[in-house]
């Protein structure tokens, strides 16, 4: 990051955590100076309705407002994946201030999103964990869990981290049936999502029942069950989430299978 001319002009992206700064609803916008600004450090990391967003370096003692980014899953794709490279680039830097391999202090470059040791000169990028997440769909029946964070609310898809040397496939295949007991086929990929909480990549897809009985992981998972398309389903993921899009295609799936019927 360099330290902001007092002239710089733009919307200024403030991150604590997986939360941003907001002032009524808005990103701030305006002239460095004006906005106080002096004296901090920024990067540009994109452009936010046709002006610069500048990521501002982050403060413990700031005392600004601050507001989840699942508050912003409502926004376009496309600014929502923007904050999302803001809170992810935050926590790189907050977490990589010194070398992994020697101990040594770290620098940021300015000609690419990573840090480097000023002693062995090891360069580190962004760490991006990829996670898979599954619709399951058996004839008209989606299956959904209700996880141990969200015990006795939202239910949702099953998901994981992949492991090291697996495919996202395998990953797919481990993480249904280490969560439920069931096993799965027919994969298709959909499509996938960056989930700054704080530095996910969710790889959704979805799948076919194949066999086996629901027998849930009782460190993961509160209930998991089959629901029919046409009865009332419980409390699902927030629209924007890739979560509620595996489950708006599967219940289209599964009403396609239902008046087959």
């Amino acid at each position: 990051m360099k330290l902001i001319e007092p002239d710089k002009q733009g919307f200024w992206l403030f991150t604590q955590a997986s939360s941003i700064h907001w002032v009524d609803g808005k990103l701030p916008f305006g002239r460095a100076d004006e906005l106080g600004l002096t004296g901090l450090h920024a990067m540009r990391i994109g452009e936010w309705v046709g002006q610069p967003l500048y990521l501002v370096e982050s403060k413990t003692d700031d005392t600004r407002a601050y507001f989840s980014l699942r508050d912003q899953l409502s926004l376009p794709q496309e600014q929502f994946n923007l904050l999302a490279r803001g809170v992810e680039l935050n926590h790189f830097y907050q977490t990589h201030q010194f070398c992994g391999k020697c101990g040594g202090k770290t620098e940021q470059k300015s000609d690419e999103w990573a840090v480097q040791c000023q002693v062995c000169g090891f360069r580190t990028y962004p760490v991006i964990c990829p996670c898979v997440i599954v619709a399951v769909r058996r004839g008209s029946q989606i299956l959904l869990a209700n996880h141990m964070r969200h015990k006795g609310g939202m239910y949702t898809t099953l998901a994981g981290f992949v492991e090291v040397g697996e495919t996202f496939e395998e990953a797919v295949h481990r993480e249904v049936w280490e969560e439920t007991q069931i096993k799965v086929k027919n994969l298709r990929y959909v499509g996938n999502q960056p989930w700054a909480f704080p530095n996910s990549q969710m790889v959704g897809f979805l799948a076919d029942y194949a066999s086996g009985e629901i027998h849930i992981q009782p460190e993961e998972i509160y209930d998991a069950q089959w629901f029919d398309c046409e009865q009332t389903l419980p409390e699902l993921p927030p629209h924007g989430t890739i979560a509620r899009k595996l489950i708006e295609a599967t219940l289209v799936l599964c009403q396609q299978d239902k008046n087959k019927s």
